[in-house]
């Protein structure tokens, strides 16, 4: 049996994981795969890859192309979620902005730095014309309970998290939101350690291929609305309009969409220089 660790957050995207997992389906190729939760989320989890504290991880897709392109030794080997995410823009319930134009100069609520919470926020703020350099400031509150706790405290103006995950909070009366941002190319992405990919790529292969079958099939899982609702405090109707926004895929990014992504983050000044696809992706041999 091989052992490998993966990490991801601890959202519905996942959850076909979980159901891998649990019916020991990597176990049948021979594999004993450990997950961990980042609530953290991708800035966390690519320290972690750094760190060699887990092997691979399911993370955000432009978070994981700066980090390599800044030097963590880790390939792409598959788009997980190929459908945008949602982004939404959220302020605490008595905060006195009501839009996001309002929210101009203020401070963004991040995870950390290099955190899709944080390079969202300057998608944001291009797609409203505001001034990258003077109209942005951060404040880090590490995970979205730090959010929750914070915002209402003034720590922190305004916070862009996953939509559905927050709808929660806003139903509550803890968030208000004031906006949405989707991201301009696939989610999620599967990354893996370069020292990895060279001693088992094999193995890592035969892991793609157990996730992919479960996620072909995820959306016809008998009762899987009710299912998710249940596990991530969701409501049915809300679980349902993320099933139909949501796509997973099997399949690498293509050479546009990680050009789309380099010189989107090239235009933010997120990156220096661009480096080559071979690079970021890694493509796995045909077999005979």
């Amino acid at each position: 049996m091989k052992n490998f660790l993966i990490g991801g957050v601890p959202e519905h995207f996942n959850l076909p994981w979980y159901i891998a997992l649990r019916d020991k389906e990597f176990q049948k190729r021979g594999i004993n795969l450990r997950w961990k939760d980042y609530p953290g989320g991708t800035g966390e989890m690519a320290q972690a890859l750094r760190k060699k504290e887990i092997d691979m991880a399911v993370i955000l897709t432009e978070g994981m192309v700066r980090d390599i392109i800044n030097g963590n030794p880790c390939k792409i080997v598959q788009v997980f979620v190929k459908s945008p995410l949602l982004w939404g823009i959220h302020v605490a319930n008595a905060s006195e902005y009501e839009e996001v134009s309002d929210l101009r100069g203020t401070d963004a609520a991040i995870s950390r730095y290099g955190s899709g919470s944080h390079l969202m926020a300057f998608v944001n703020a291009e797609n409203h014309n505001w001034d990258l350099k003077n109209d942005l400031k951060f404040k880090v509150i590490q995970d979205l309970d730090g959010a929750l706790e914070g915002l209402p405290k003034g720590e922190g103006d305004y916070f862009m998290w996953e939509k559905f995950m927050t709808k929660p909070y806003v139903d509550n009366g803890t968030f208000r939101l004031v906006g949405e941002s989707p991201t301009p190319w696939p989610s999620f992405v599967i990354a893996v350690r370069n020292d990895v990919l060279e001693k088992d790529d094999e193995s890592i292969e035969a892991i793609l291929e157990v996730i992919n079958a479960v996620t072909e099939n995820f959306k016809t899982l008998p009762n899987i609305d009710e299912m998710i609702a249940k596990r991530y405090g969701q409501k049915i109707e809300d679980v349902r309009e993320w099933l139909s926004l949501t796509e997973w895929s099997d399949r690498q990014l293509t050479s546009k969409e990680l050009e789309n992504i380099q010189q989107k983050l090239i235009d933010l000044d997120l990156i220096d220089d661009k480096i080559q696809e071979d690079s970021i992706l890694y493509h796995f041999q045909k077999k005979s």
